[in-house]
């Protein structure tokens, strides 16, 4: 899988995540398909930011690269 395509994904949810001062920072994209990114700003410290990742994120990249198998916050 090409990191810059998964990159690119991200990119185009990060303002909304922007939005309410917080961001994702793609860490790595393991040979099995999981992706690990890291939630940064007030996602970092969000009660919320597990729904975020799973329900947001994950969702979204999985819709876009449906080879990835999951994401992962690190």
């Amino acid at each position: 899988m090409e990191k810059e395509k998964v990159q690119t994904s991200l990119n185009a949810i990060r303002p909304a995540l922007q939005a309410d001062g917080g961001d994702v920072e793609l860490v790595e994209i393991t040979p099995e398909n999981i992706v690990k990114v890291k939630l940064t700003g007030m996602c970092g410290c969000c009660p919320m930011s597990q729904m975020t990742l799973k329900s947001g994120i994950e969702r979204f990249l999985k819709e876009k690269h449906p080879e990835i198998k999951e994401v992962q916050s690190v």
